[in-house]
């Protein structure tokens, strides 16, 4: 099917710490069409997450079931567990009209990309400075020293990445970082491909030239 017809698929990456969750509820709360693409993961629940909602927790052995029978777009293993989004749940929102946002790593975003094409619009949200990261990641109070320390070593890997990116966000201002955020998907929405469709029925109603 042809992007003009689908909606927009919208990748959004960032190390822990550097506000990519906020920036997404956010944009998800200003655009009802925008559906999140809530993850299978093998870890744990945290406090206040919600089962369905937040993600789909799942045991090992289920994970591993769903990707011998190719039920996942993507996955990846981030900080010790398995995370992975469903191809029939993206089919089922694109398939309603809607478009999905995706929270991810880069390696996800790199399966949803080879998967989808163009209809993926990828952007990653840059901390201001990894001593910044870390003082965000200190100030949440949840993660004790060792866990800190390996989502900096994270952090400076996925920083690799950046240029497998279409956008670049630099979060040092959150009003900001939303704005930009905000742009890049308004501005997918009017990409000529998408329009197009719109731009015919306009041309159609016109009528035949006159001599």
């Amino acid at each position: 099917m042809s992007s003009s017809s689908r909606g927009v698929l919208l990748v959004v990456s960032s190390p822990s710490g550097a506000g990519k969750t906020t920036l997404c509820r956010r944009l998800r709360g200003e655009f009802p069409n925008l559906a999140f693409s809530v993850s299978y993961t093998t870890r744990k629940p945290r406090s206040g997450e919600v089962d369905g909602k937040d993600y789909h927790f799942v045991d090992k052995d289920t994970f591993q079931e769903m990707i011998a029978r190719d039920e996942f777009a993507e996955y990846a293993m981030v900080h010790g567990n398995l995370y992975g989004t469903s191809v029939a749940a993206i089919e089922r929102a694109l398939s309603a009209g809607r478009d999905v946002l995706f929270d991810v790593d880069y390696q996800g975003g790199e399966m949803l990309r080879k998967r989808f094409g163009e209809e993926v619009v990828l952007v990653f949200i840059l901390p201001p400075s990894i001593a910044e990261l870390e003082r965000r990641l200190r100030a949440r109070g949840t993660d004790d020293e060792a866990t800190i320390a390996r989502r900096l070593r994270v952090a400076r890997e996925e920083l690799r990445h950046y240029h497998e990116y279409d956008y670049l966000v630099m979060n040092d201002d959150l009003e900001r970082a939303y704005d930009a955020l905000r742009a890049i998907y308004v501005a997918q929405l009017h990409v000529r491909s998408r329009m197009e469709p719109k731009a015919r029925r306009v041309l159609e109603s016109a009528g035949p030239e006159t001599p």
